[in-house]
């Protein structure tokens, strides 16, 4: 069966054996419960099986794909037959997953926030190793009082520790990207600033960063209505721009929301 990779879907095939292997490495995967999301044409499938997990989920959108699949591997292995952001994740597993995904570079970012959005204090992976367009994972690790830096970072580094492990060219995909990939690792924070939601922080970064060329005192007034006392408590100067405050800054700016809200 000829597959052609579906630009409505953001399908960029991974074939380079020498990437697969990077990012199998990546992580010990023997014995564990895997997650796949977009298995594509299954190359990292197929690494992924070889190194012997205990379980492997796969979540495939594409209905002719997901049949290749299933006809390719026949391993303990449960197929999903749907999009990625219509489930709930926290039900996939009862055991803590390793997820692996060269993730759509169209909807890639709105399945990360999706995923942070509905974390609990009980964290439904151990892993996550994905693959983003260089751009946005440049956003993801970025600091503050970089051009770069903004509403990704700040929720991302919240309750992830994340680390780049390699850059990738568009010649190991098939069809190639415009654009350089970079593959991240984020695993879970055991210690990380205590917020009632987080939908919390999405609120405030969203407020500040649509205004990102004025200043915050702007924003703290949209936010509270005695933004001047609020700022002298969190020691925070009215006169910054939103991409001049630490991530622990719009954390305290976020706790404080809810203190005064409750």
């Amino acid at each position: 069966m000829k597959i052609i990779a579906k630009k409505s879907l953001g399908q960029n095939f991974l074939f380079d054996k020498n990437i697969i292997k990077i990012i199998t490495d990546c992580t010990k995967i023997e014995n564990k419960n895997i997650l796949e999301i977009g298995p594509g044409t299954g190359n990292l499938t197929k690494e992924i099986i070889r190194k012997k997990p205990k379980k492997i989920l796969l979540i495939e959108k594409d209905t002719k794909l997901l049949d290749l699949l299933k006809k390719k591997y026949t391993e303990n292995i449960t197929f999903i037959n749907k999009d990625v952001l219509k489930i709930n994740e926290n039900f996939l597993s009862k055991e803590k997953l390793v997820v692996f995904g060269n993730l759509p570079y169209n909807i890639s970012t709105e399945i990360l926030i999706k995923w942070i959005l509905n974390l609990g204090s009980k964290v439904w992976f151990e892993k996550l190793i994905l693959m983003f367009q260089k751009e946005v994972a440049d956003r993801i690790i970025s600091k503050f009082n970089t051009s770069t830096y903004g509403r990704l970072s700040i929720m991302c580094n919240w309750r992830l520790n994340i680390k780049k492990i390699i850059d990738i060219k568009p010649n190991s995909f098939k069809p190639k990207p415009k654009v350089d990939s970079s593959l991240l690792i984020f695993t879970p924070k055991e210690k990380f600033f205590n917020l009632d939601s987080p939908k919390t922080i999405e609120k405030i970064t969203r407020i500040f960063f649509n205004q990102k060329r004025k200043k915050i005192k702007k924003s703290f007034n949209l936010l509270f209505n005695n933004a001047d006392l609020v700022a002298e408590k969190l020691q925070i100067n009215l006169n910054l721009r939103p991409q001049n405050l630490d991530y622990e800054d719009y954390y305290l700016i976020a706790k404080e929301f809810e203190n005064l809200r409750n």
